[in-house]
């Protein structure tokens, strides 16, 4: 007891206190700086309290998102398993299981897939002429005022006369900005004026297509004949196409007959599409290694880029194939560097180690076919552009978008629970957050827009497909499927565009400039309407008058006489007399009924070259 009460009342120095028996000195000094360094902890004692819960509780967060111990990776144990590894085993048997087994595989592919190719080569009629290969949205009347003053860069207006042959599914095919016809505004719909005989600016594919003369599934051939100048062109729907009425005349108009003196074939993509099939499905069942992607990949990428979804050619041509070559050489390559991407970061998660080869076919490669197909599997969706305007615009695109979003939500979820289960939640949440940073930033940047193209779309979904599931077999599929459709028919898009690139050859948000009140003067066979315009707009140096889809003329500012301000042509078109007609300040008749559609001229010159 005397030994502990001694401990009590020295310090280390063996120092004590006279007095009363405590320690003094050096030891007094650091006990009273000990009890002011426990007042001020005492001090901060509220505010320590809730630091002392919040890492805590964010531990806590986190420990739940790390999800279980030991982490529970899923594999997928094959149905009938013996059934599904017999096409594996059949190979070792026979020892083929080796990379230089697929040369011949390939080969084979490559000859078949040339030999079909070989209906797109180049034409001829009985007369010796070429037969020209049309898009789906190729015209002989150029859009807006292209082709000049009286449709002077669009003749000849008549007496020609030429072969043609269309791809497969033109029918589908509609205009995806306002169209001015007339007195009438179309969109989301084939571009065919008329009946029998069309209005120069229909496309000649879907004019075919309503005339009967081409198949609006497989495609076809035919003749084109231009006829020149014709008046009402009526509305009928033939063939699953409305045509659209236009009570007017037009300088150029054509019709569309059959010709039996060629016989190009049908389209090769139905001939192609199972052997492409075929193909694919015998690499993905026989192959156990994660490394099929890059095969299979450019089978579909080849595929898509000559067969279902091929880009637009070059307009009128002979031959689409050394265009189609050009651009698919020009593609596949940075593709191909991506695929490698993908591989090493998500699809050799996924495939590696996996021996249901028939579910394997079923559900990766069937969605890798989904998604390239897209043309066709997702063409039912009314949703042409993920852009606000055209969300806005076309009819049933904001419900769709609404129910694609619920359904990625549903998608989203059962992914986000087997990576909790793999212990790889926080990891993918952190890569997320910089793909939606990255975004916010590209929203917020001045003068571009944001453009998610399809491609764009599969790149950011891809890395949640890197699990062994059924379900993520099916979602990566289509996300590889919709990435190959994206880059072989539209190259490398731009994710950040402008407003002009968005808008094309649409109205919304471009300059306009003010045109006054009209001055209308009848007389007995003439009407003349002079038209003004007020306060010249910025960036604008004049108008461009169009008088039934036809440019009538243009009006500069720097070219105003005595401050007036009308639309000058000097340029005449006889009409019959029961036709109204309109004149510029001069009455000089020229062919309308209405005037409807003014264009800026934006740069006067470039606009005259083109």
């Amino acid at each position: 007891m005397k030994m502990q009460e001694l401990s009590q009342c020295e310090d280390n120095d063996g120092h004590r206190d006279d007095t009363d028996g405590t320690t003094t000195g050096v030891g007094y000094t650091d006990e009273e700086a000990q009890l002011l360094r426990r007042e001020e902890l005492e001090y901060d004692d509220p505010m320590s309290s809730t630091n002392r819960h919040f890492p805590t509780r964010l531990q806590r967060l986190l420990h739940l998102l790390r999800g279980p111990e030991p982490p529970r990776i899923q594999t997928i144990q094959p149905y009938f398993a013996s059934t599904q590894t017999r096409p594996v085993r059949w190979l070792e048997a026979w020892r083929l299981n080796k990379p230089v087994s697929l040369i011949p595989v390939l080969f084979l592919w490559l000859l078949v897939f040339i030999w079909l190719l070989t209906a797109q080569l180049p034409l001829q009629d009985a007369d010796g002429n070429d037969v020209f290969n049309l898009d789906c949205t190729d015209t002989l009347w150029k859009r807006k005022n292209l082709c000049g003053i009286d449709g002077i860069n669009c003749r000849p207006f008549s007496n020609i006369s030429f072969g043609f042959r269309c791809p497969a599914k033109c029918g589908d095919v509609q205009i995806l900005n306002p169209h001015v016809v007339g007195p009438l505004e179309v969109n989301y719909r084939p571009l065919v004026i008329g009946t029998g005989v069309y209005r120069g600016d229909s496309f000649i594919c879907a004019s075919a297509i309503h005339a009967g003369i081409v198949d609006g599934i497989r495609g076809g051939s035919g003749r084109v004949n231009l006829v020149g100048s014709h008046d009402d062109f009526a509305s009928t729907k033939r063939h699953g196409i409305e045509s659209i009425l236009f009570d007017s005349s037009f300088p150029l108009s054509f019709s569309v007959v059959s010709d039996d003196s060629f016989h190009p074939g049908s389209d090769p993509r139905f001939a192609l599409f199972p052997v492409s099939v075929l193909f694919t499905a015998l690499l993905a069942i026989f192959s156990t290694s994660p490394k099929v992607l890059f095969p299979i990949f450019t089978l579909i990428f080849a595929h898509v880029s000559f067969v279902s979804d091929p880009p637009t050619a070059s307009h009128l041509n002979i031959t689409v194939l050394p265009d189609h070559l050009s651009m698919f050489a020009k593609r596949l390559l940075p593709a191909l560097f991506v695929a490698v991407v993908l591989y090493y970061t998500t699809v050799r998660r996924t495939l590696s180690g996996l021996t249901a080869q028939f579910e394997k076919a079923l559900f990766w490669l069937g969605g890798f076919w989904i998604g390239a197909l897209s043309n066709y599997t997702f063409d039912w969706i009314p949703i042409s552009r993920l852009t606000a305007h055209d969300l806005e615009q076309q009819p049933g695109a904001k419900l769709a978008l609404a129910l694609i979003i619920l359904v990625l939500v549903v998608i989203i979820v059962g992914q986000v629970y087997y990576f909790w289960l793999e212990g790889r939640l926080v990891r993918y949440l952190g890569l997320y957050s910089l793909f939606l940073l990255g975004i916010i930033l590209c929203v917020t940047l001045p003068g571009v827009n944001l453009r998610i193209h399809h491609y764009i779309l599969a790149l950011l979904l891809l890395p949640g497909t890197s699990l062994q599931t059924r379900p993520s077999l099916l979602y990566q599929g289509i996300l590889l499927g919709l990435f190959v459709n994206g880059i072989a028919r539209w190259d490398f898009d731009s994710i950040l565009q402008t407003s002009a690139v968005l808008r094309d050859d649409a109205r919304f948000n471009s300059i306009v400039p003010k045109i006054l009140e009209p001055s209308i003067q009848s007389g007995p066979e003439t009407l003349v309407a002079i038209f003004a315009y007020g306060t010249p707009v910025t960036n604008v140096d004049g108008i461009s008058v169009l008088v039934n889809d036809v440019e009538r003329g243009r009006a500069f500012y720097a070219d105003e006489v005595n401050g007036a301000r009308c639309a000058p042509t000097d340029r005449t078109a006889s009409l019959p007399a029961t036709k109204a007609t309109y004149a510029n300040s001069s009455a000089s008749p020229v062919d309308p009924k209405s005037v409807h559609y003014y264009v800026p001229i934006e740069m006067a010159a470039s606009v005259i070259t083109k």
